[in-house]
């Protein structure tokens, strides 16, 4: 099937898995910012993305979209390489009409996964695990109880500044990542190139800062709390 064996069917694959973890990270930013406001009403959407069948359903489906966008971009990045032969080897100056993020995507890819991976730890595992084997405490405090977790997490320094870390690298790999699906999906005129780019930069910008804004809050609050004892 082209869209598996050839070059450009694996960069559609590429595409439309991206789009897809793209609008996941939309829902799941609206979702963060509710603990902002209330700490009942975000536990009560935890509880609601509980260990049940569609929850699960949604999970599995999450995650092998995630699978297929890793595994894709690394066979991608060894058949360019590939294609490249020796030249890679090679000292140029840098071409600066090709961004930075595009000519890094393999190391920003790699501090996404690690950052995801440290997400599910603190999250996942804690949170949904914990209700997969009937174990409602396990790590500490109550598996749907969402907002402990993020108040616990980000009480701690080195979390925050990982975070941080892990929202810059998601920030140059989707403002790349943006336009160049819509490319590879042609909707590459020239009218609307320049337009992807835009949107999509000003997109990531307010996805990340959604993120971003959590993170601090509650570095801020524990650091006030902290303050004040």
């Amino acid at each position: 099937m082209w869209l598996f064996n050839s070059s450009i069917g694996r960069k559609v694959v590429m595409s439309v898995t991206g789009i897809a973890l793209i609008l996941f990270l939309t829902f799941h930013m609206c979702m963060n910012l509710v603990a902002l406001f209330s700490g009942d009403a975000y536990n009560m959407i935890c509880e609601f993305l509980g260990a049940n069948w569609y929850a699960l359903v949604a999970t599995a489906g999450l995650a092998g979209l995630a699978v297929l966008h890793i595994v894709y971009a690394f066979i991608l990045t060894a058949q360019n390489r590939k294609a490249r032969g020796e030249n890679r080897y090679e000292v140029t100056a840098r071409n600066s009409k090709v961004e930075w993020a595009s000519q890094n995507m393999l190391v920003l890819g790699i501090i996404v996964v690690l950052g995801l991976l440290l997400h599910l730890f603190n999250f996942w595992y804690n949170m949904m695990f914990a209700e997969l084997i009937h174990d409602p405490w396990f790590g500490g405090l109550y598996a749907t109880d969402g907002y402990g977790y993020i108040e616990q997490t980000f009480s701690n320094p080195v979390f925050v500044v990982l975070y941080i870390v892990w929202l810059v690298a998601l920030w140059f790999h989707l403002t790349h990542g943006f336009w160049s699906a819509l490319q590879t999906l042609g909707w590459n005129g020239k009218t609307w190139f320049c337009r992807w780019k835009v949107i999509g930069i000003a997109y990531t910008t307010l996805l990340m800062l959604g993120f971003l804004v959590v993170v601090l809050w509650f570095a801020a609050k524990a650091w006030c709390c902290g303050a004040c004892c």
